[in-house]
């Protein structure tokens, strides 16, 4: 139970841990509500849409005459009941899912974070990461200030408190907040009624505003809305501090930047296919570097296939520019994902067969290209090559639709040290031999800057260039040209 709530708290069914070579993560999914009826229903339903973007945890936090939360370990579907749903009354509410790169995986770092104070009854979610959390929370702890989880979250919070504290108005103490924040975040906050979104000034983490029956949301992705059967109205500006009630939208303040650094990752990989972030449809960005990745990297082949289900769209793109006809070669089982930690390789294997299975009448004696959106560590791309191989693939081609990655994040993903990276310690040629692939080949990152229709200074390509928007100890910073003690490591 959250140690700062009078909340209620479930461990439903346990998702933590995944295999070895899991893709990589999105730290989590946000969502509130005003409206003119209780919410808790409607948060349940935008939860279910962003479910791709966590499977740990989930909480909705509510306010009538107080605030009230439910949280639990698991699936959204899992966590939360009729039931439990019918005692979270209020016509406000956030809500959140969490996968974990800060904090541990367990049900103290689960959101929406309660706060009770002078200010008000408040409730958080955030989805993303502060690159400064550590100086910021030295700060605090100076102050007297105590913390009951290793989730940043509870960090924004504090923080918040302590700036509203000091003239009584929330706005000022937001804005005073974002000043100390470093790093990539999209926040939902609420204080009793009244819910804000909140963005970083580079707009690293997407947060869109939308309108539904009876009232107005804020979401991290617009297919919130369209499950909900509402309307896209805009994505929160960068640094925009945003404001929503029954009958309108209130934007109280904006940082103003020259440039964004949105996260490449969501067009790539994170973001559902069918969402449109910043402007830009996911599924056409995605279409897109598969036909470039063609273009850049053709291959003589039969068929097309797609890693499946991330993969898709990309190799739909390189099927059209190549001429080679598509097809669904690997099966996934749906039912089988986050599951348990699978300790040597024979048990990933079996793992990987589990989760995919080859169409060997469509892929026999056939040269495969097989496309995937990303490689990390290359261990899950060298067992599907092996699981084609073995079911009668002739020569298997593998094209990725993103560069190679080479550097942490520190915003967000759970990728923190540069020795999981396949592509730091080899070669092109080396990974193709490591995987037992006919050829290998990444997208180049002008590819990638072509089909997201960014200016590649509006973009965030740190994991890409070992280059960061934000500054990070020990880390190139993209706005000046060194820094000092800086030692350079090749990558």
């Amino acid at each position: 139970m959250d140690k700062m709530s009078n909340c209620f708290s479930h461990t439903g069914r346990d998702n933590l841990g995944s295999i070895s070579d899991q893709k990589i993560n999105e730290y989590c999914g946000i969502a509130g509500f005003k409206s003119h009826t209780d919410v808790s229903n409607i948060i349940y339903f935008a939860l279910r849409s962003l479910q791709h973007r966590g499977q740990e945890s989930a909480g909705i936090s509510t306010f009538s005459d107080k605030i009230h939360t439910f949280k639990g370990m698991g699936l959204v579907h899992n966590v939360f009941t009729v039931s439990i749903l019918s005692k979270l009354k209020g016509g406000s509410g956030i809500g959140h899912v969490r996968y974990s790169t800060a904090g541990k995986s367990m049900i103290d770092n689960a959101q929406p974070i309660i706060i009770h104070n002078s200010i008000g009854n408040m409730a958080i979610g955030h989805n993303g990461e502060i690159s400064n959390a550590a100086k910021i929370k030295k700060y605090l702890k100076e102050k007297g200030i105590s913390f009951f989880t290793e989730s940043d979250t509870e960090l924004i919070i504090k923080l918040i408190v302590i700036e509203a504290q000091k003239t009584g108005n929330i706005i000022t103490g937001i804005k005073k907040a974002m000043q100390f924040l470093d790093g990539g975040y999209s926040i939902i906050f609420q204080v009793n009624d009244r819910v804000f979104g909140i963005r970083d000034p580079l707009g690293i983490k997407p947060l869109i505003i939308g309108k539904i029956d009876g009232g107005y949301g804020i979401a991290s992705e617009s297919v919130v809305f369209d499950t909900l059967g509402g309307k896209v109205i805009r994505d929160v500006y960068p640094g925009e501090i945003l404001e929503i009630t029954e009958d309108s939208i209130i934007s109280h303040y904006t940082f103003k930047l020259k440039h964004t650094a949105h996260c490449m990752f969501e067009y790539v990989y994170f973001a559902r296919v069918d969402s449109i972030i910043d402007g830009k449809n996911v599924y056409s960005v995605r279409r897109k570097l598969g036909q470039i990745l063609a273009q850049e990297h053709p291959a003589n082949a039969d068929l097309v296939i797609p890693v499946p289900d991330s993969g898709r769209t990309h190799a739909l793109g390189f099927a059209e520019v190549s001429h080679i006809p598509f097809a669904e070669g690997l099966m996934k089982n749906r039912y089988v994902d986050r599951t348990f930690i699978i300790p040597d390789q024979e048990s990933r294997i079996a793992e990987i067969r589990l989760k995919l299975n080859p169409v060997r009448e469509i892929i026999r004696n056939k040269r495969l290209v097989l496309v995937d959106d990303s490689v990390v560590r290359g261990n899950t791309i060298r067992n599907i090559v092996e699981l084609l191989k073995n079911a009668g693939a002739k020569e298997v081609h593998v094209r990725v639709a993103s560069p190679p990655i080479v550097a942490p994040c520190y915003l967000g993903i759970d990728m923190k040290t540069r020795d999981q990276f396949i592509a730091v310690n080899k070669t092109v040629k080396e990974i193709q031999k490591f995987i037992n692939a006919d050829s290998f080949e990444y997208l180049s990152i002008g590819g990638l800057v072509k089909a997201i229709k960014f200016d590649k200074k509006d973009l965030c390509l740190g994991c890409l260039t070992g280059v960061y928007p934000v500054p990070i100890n020990g880390e190139l910073y993209r706005m000046q040209q060194q820094l000092k003690n800086f030692k350079h490591k090749k990558v």
